[in-house]
């Protein structure tokens, strides 16, 4: 009961919700079609694109059966999606600078729905962050997996894993400590994970790889003895 009442007190319009899923069945429904996919890769990946982030954040919140199951609207959306993503995919790939932008949106999108959801319920900060994050990055990652190569959130590139980490620990920051209404962080957090997705892409920012500190330290000491 508590999950559900965390849940109808998301300040959520519908039209919005349903934006951000067919957004983020595009993205996969497209992968699939440029990959040559039949049509049933091409629904799974529209399915794992548009519904994998919010599977993954109910079954790890314990809200079963999952929204996205029982949601009337939301499986019919992502078919439909699909559906043109399967006869249009040609001319949909020209919008490839407009779908980087909505994406963007939509990956902050779904980091406040996880956050909130996962604040609402009163789970600590730390838990917070990692739900508002695997609500982003969750339908890439299965994505991936289907596909079966290494999933693009672990490897150097543009800011994905790390722009919802950022928003996700923004919102907790926001909304706890400074104590802000819910629809202002959320607008904050959107244009924060968006705005960092984009520049990412566009001025080709990536995201950090593991240092060896020592190493580092001690090749910058051996340089400046021989300059010396």
């Amino acid at each position: 009961m508590e999950i559900l009442a965390a849940v109808e007190a998301l300040p959520i319009p519908a039209a919005v919700d349903l934006a951000a899923i067919v957004i983020g069945a595009l993205t996969g429904g497209l992968l699939a079609a440029r990959e040559g996919f039949a049509v049933s890769g091409v629904l799974l990946l529209a399915v794992s694109g548009g519904l994998g982030g919010g599977l993954i954040r109910d079954v790890l919140l314990g809200d079963l059966p999952p929204v996205a199951l029982t949601n009337q609207s939301y499986l019919p959306t992502v078919a439909i999606t699909a559906g043109v993503t399967f006869f249009f995919s040609g001319w949909l790939s020209r919008l490839t600078e407009l779908l980087v932008v909505l994406d963007a949106v939509t990956l902050g999108f779904f980091t406040v729905i996880g956050a909130q959801k996962a604040q609402m319920l009163g789970l600590p900060s730390a838990s917070v962050v990692f739900i508002g994050t695997a609500t982003a990055i969750g339908g890439a990652l299965i994505r991936d997996v289907l596909l079966a190569q290494r999933a693009d959130i672990v490897q150097p590139g543009p800011y994905n894993a790390v722009a919802a980490l950022i928003g996700a620990a923004a919102l907790t920051v926001l909304a706890g400590p400074m104590g802000l209404d819910p629809l202002p962080v959320a607008v904050i957090v959107i244009v924060l994970v968006a705005g960092l997705r984009v520049l990412s892409v566009w001025r080709g920012w990536e995201a950090p790889v593991a240092v060896d500190l020592p190493l580092r330290a001690r090749n910058r000491l051996v340089r400046r003895r021989r300059r010396e």
